[in-house]
């Protein structure tokens, strides 16, 4: 059995020796730590890809089936009051003009409170404070004690120095 050096372990290596050896254990470390972190990274970076196509071909087959859910929504209609289909499909797109209408009423109020709200700019102000505060600030002056003017303080330090 030998160590990573090639000496055998049994045998007194020197202090350099032992240094090197660490030193390379130290990086081999540090190299497999960083492998393994771009492996679950890689890994991560999958997994929300694959998620996000997901959700993108959710999205579009919910999109593409609207149309059929008019349809069902227009002979719904059709069935339970026996009116004109053309009146059906009327009231159809009626309800979904007033759906798009309250769904733009709620994206209109909600950037309005985000033009007024102005966050990255109270953020940059917030941090500009900050930094003149800092700019601005002294350390506080130690309170000098009559004990580190007494000479026998001072021989005892001298004493413990030297």
């Amino acid at each position: 059995m030998s160590a990573p050096d090639g000496s055998p372990v049994g045998a007194e290596r020197s202090i350099g020796q032992l240094f090197a050896s660490a030193t390379a254990e130290m990086s081999a470390l540090v190299h497999d730590e960083i492998a393994l972190a771009k492996a679950q990274l890689k890994q991560d970076v999958k997994r929300g890809a694959t998620s996000g196509g997901a959700f993108s071909a959710a999205g579009a087959v919910l999109i593409f089936s609207l149309p059929m859910l008019n349809f069902a929504l227009a002979y719904g209609i059709r069935t339970w009051s026996d009116w004109n289909l053309a009146v059906c499909f009327l009231l159809s797109f009626a309800a979904n003009v007033l759906v798009a209408g309250v769904l733009a009423l709620i994206g209109v109020t909600f950037a309005k409170k985000a033009k007024k709200s102005k966050g990255p700019q109270k953020v940059a102000a917030s941090m500009k404070e900050s930094a003149v505060v800092l700019q601005k600030a002294k350390p506080h002056p130690r309170p000098e004690l009559v004990q580190d003017r007494v000479p026998e303080a001072i021989e005892a330090v001298a004493r413990s120095s030297s």
